[in-house]
């Protein structure tokens, strides 16, 4: 198999689990929890580290920014040998009263974007893989760090969650976003929707989970890479246990 077109990767530079970053600049930082990681590519908005976690391969990929690349990095990673991936990245909190250091343990998505209707139709749910969640919340519990479980909305705009009356449609906007908010929805991003129904098409694993910014500020961002570690490490536990 030929190096993968956009991602600059071939079958042996990664592992199975890959966490996946929106932001490039964030993988070194989540690769230096890894052993032994080194720099394997980077090309675009794609940058991926390589090491070890308990003696198995784990990588370190960025997607960028929104559905479009995120879709690209995971169907890429599966060509190379990848099956388990976990989104680290930073939302919006949507509830009232969450607190900066609360992280969020994504179970599904609201596919408020575009890019998951090539893939299947809108009825389709975007869910988030039960182990991976099972896994995150395992580790969130036993690190003790404060979190919460659910759904978050994956959008295309940013500056349309930000700035909504700037748009052409701010009570479209608005509107929606107090439906996410009765309907529980817990955060808003720009990645997860696509993430988990590609990993669905590809029948392979996808879970996110994500810093709040709330309190005008984001305080959960050491806990997120140490939580998505540890999620990793009960992942990788309760496959050798023959789990999956």
């Amino acid at each position: 198999m030929t190096k993968q077109h956009h991602i600059h990767l071939e079958p042996g530079d990664v592992g199975r689990y890959v966490l996946m970053p929106g932001d490039p600049g964030r993988v070194e930082v989540i690769a230096r929890h890894l052993d032994d990681a080194k720099h394997i590519a980077t090309n675009r908005e794609y940058v991926t580290y390589a090491g070890f976690l308990d003696g198995v391969k784990v990588s370190v990929t960025s997607t960028g920014i929104g559905c479009p690349s995120a879709a690209i990095a995971l169907e890429e990673l599966v060509r190379v040998g990848a099956d388990t991936f976990i989104r680290v990245g930073t939302s919006g909190a949507i509830q009232p009263g969450t607190k900066s250091d609360e992280l969020a343990i994504i179970t599904g998505a609201i596919r408020d974007e575009g890019t998951s209707l090539h893939y299947l139709p809108a009825e389709f749910p975007a869910v988030a893989n039960l182990e991976i969640v099972q896994a995150l919340r395992r580790a969130a519990q036993t690190s003790k760090t404060p979190f919460r479980l659910g759904i978050t909305q994956s959008k295309d705009s940013y500056y349309g969650e930000v700035e909504p009356e700037r748009s052409g449609v701010p009570d479209r906007l608005l509107k929606r976003w107090k439906a996410w908010e009765i309907g529980g929805a817990i955060c808003s991003e720009m990645e997860s929707s696509t993430l988990f129904v590609v990993a669905s098409i590809l029948g392979v694993r996808a879970g996110g989970i994500m810093a709040m910014w709330a309190d005008g500020d984001f305080k959960g961002l050491d806990s997120l890479i140490e939580t998505a570690i540890g999620g990793v490490r009960e992942l990788i536990k309760g496959d050798n246990n023959g789990d999956s």
